[in-house]
């Protein structure tokens, strides 16, 4: 891939530089809800400007940009500090799959109001035994009279306290093998056999959710794909959830590494050997992972949809965050446990990233066996 950008690529920059200067709304308020709030503000601002769901077809309500500029987009959001927008999960993942995967009936209904962040979207794939296994979940879709009923538990579910719909994988066909006994499910998260409890994180948010179902109730037109074929287009939702995180990150990084090195200067010990070492690996290895979000994207160009590359990059920033706020804990001394600061918070909330997308053991098995071609250890 040349890495220069055209000069198409690099007007679309500016112009997005531009309008992030005039329409920055700046730091989130605090409080759980006055940020959500604030998040889907934001999200309409963004849509209203045509850069919501970017590279999604013009005929959906995107821009239909291309993947270089969705690329550019990532990494001026993260470069500008942007907020994250409410419906992130909707952006990329919900929508790309029902884009790829649903009727044309599905399209009408459902990808508008994620990009309006009108309907905010969670995904409802690992449950309490059935994390990294995914293809070993327990929860499952009964077929009664035209509609699907579903019974079982989820865990670790994002922004589901928010959701109205819910990208829900459960099994259908229990004497099928695993990875084929699966259906994929959108499910009204607004119905009585539903229930989100909250899950309070080690930084004091409550991002994550357990979900419960009783008997709760699905239409068959709210199937993505086939019934049985859940795992291919589950696949397709675990990619792009991947392959959306690697540009973002990498300019995150590079932020977090500046602020870093300000940290350390301010602690007098910028010249310290052994810092000035780890800090220039941590330099070296963000860099890796800009140049692998390339290649990963590469593949998406020549090919459509991401594939297997993106779980290095995920494996790669989970790695360089939690080392970065490592050393600054150390850099602050005997101030790092105090919870007023910022480097605490973002110490404690890397504690996730190595568990949440996928797991770090299994992002080394995916790249293992589906990008280096080795043989399986079982």
């Amino acid at each position: 891939m040349d890495l220069t950008l055209s000069p198409q690529e690099t007007a679309f920059r500016d112009e997005l530089r531009a309008w992030l200067e005039e329409n920055n709304p700046g730091p989130e308020p605090s409080g759980d809800d006055a940020a959500f709030e604030f998040r889907r503000e934001w999200q309409r601002k963004l849509h209203a400007a045509g850069y919501a769901g970017l590279s999604w077809p013009r005929e959906y309500g995107g821009r239909g940009a291309t993947l270089i500029e969705q690329a550019i987009f990532n990494e001026e959001m993260a470069r500008a500090r942007a907020p994250m927008t409410a419906n992130v999960l909707g952006l990329v993942m919900g929508g790309p799959v029902v884009i790829a995967h649903g009727t044309d009936e599905q399209k009408r209904r459902w990808l508008e109001p994620i990009l309006s962040a009108d309907e905010i979207w969670c995904q409802g794939f690992s449950e309490p035994e059935s994390g990294s296994d995914l293809a070993s979940l327990k929860t499952k879709a009964v077929k009664s009279n035209g509609e699907w009923i579903v019974t079982g538990q989820k865990v670790w579910t994002t922004f589901a306290h928010e959701a109205k719909w819910c990208m829900l994988l459960a099994r259908t066909d229990t004497d099928a093998p695993k990875h084929r006994g699966l259906t994929y499910f959108i499910l009204d998260m607004e119905q009585e056999g539903v229930q989100v409890r909250p899950l309070r994180q080690i930084t004091g948010e409550a991002e994550f959710n357990e979900l419960f179902f009783e008997e709760a109730r699905i239409p068959d037109e709210n199937v993505i794909g086939q019934p049985g074929d859940g795992w291919k287009v589950a696949i397709t939702t675990l990619m792009h959830e991947r392959a959306g995180l690697a540009f973002g990150s990498a300019i995150s990084v590079k932020i977090a590494l500046g602020e870093l090195i300000e940290l350390a200067k301010e602690r007098g010990v910028a010249d310290d050997p052994l810092i000035r070492q780890r800090i220039g690996q941590l330099y070296i290895e963000a860099e890796t992972l800009r140049l692998n979000a390339y290649r990963g994207l590469t593949h998406q160009m020549k090919h459509g949809i991401p594939g297997p590359e993106g779980s290095l990059p995920k494996w790669q920033w989970s790695d360089i965050n939690q080392a970065l706020t490592e050393l600054a804990m150390e850099i602050r001394g005997e101030e790092a446990p105090l919870a007023d600061s910022h480097w605490t918070y973002r110490f404690l909330r890397a504690r996730a990233n190595s568990i949440e997308g996928g797991t770090t053991e299994i992002l080394k098995n995916i790249i293992a066996e589906r990008v280096l071609g080795l043989p399986r250890m079982r």
